[in-house]
């Protein structure tokens, strides 16, 4: 197991903390007063939305209990999820069917 140099993990913690603040700050300090364009306000409507994919596609792509190589049960899980949220729109109802899809596969197929 590799040790990191205590000055570099600081260094980096400290920039991505100045960082996220600038972010943050650009819309609710230097915005907070302003009223934001109708285009922006509908591109920003989807933000929330696109999060969640993002955190779980590298998790379907390359799934930790595989050693990082692509597995059907977790496509399969991630297909019947899109599919089941697609025909619903209920977020639940997907997350539910996804789970069970995942699960039941993975006790079929160990």
């Amino acid at each position: 197991m590799t040790t990191i140099d205590p000055t570099i993990l600081w260094t980096v913690i400290i920039g991505l903390a100045i960082g996220s603040f600038g972010l943050r700050f650009a819309f609710i300090g230097l915005m907070a007063n302003r009223t934001m364009p109708a285009w922006l306000m509908r591109h920003l409507r989807y933000t929330a939305v696109a999060i969640i994919p993002a955190l779980v596609a590298p998790l379907v792509a390359w799934p930790t209990p595989t050693g990082g190589v692509t597995s059907l049960p977790h496509l399969l899980a991630a297909g019947v999820t899109l599919a089941v949220g697609l025909l619903s729109k209920n977020v639940l109802a997907a997350m539910a069917g996804g789970g069970a899809t995942l699960f039941g596969l993975l006790y079929l197929f160990g």
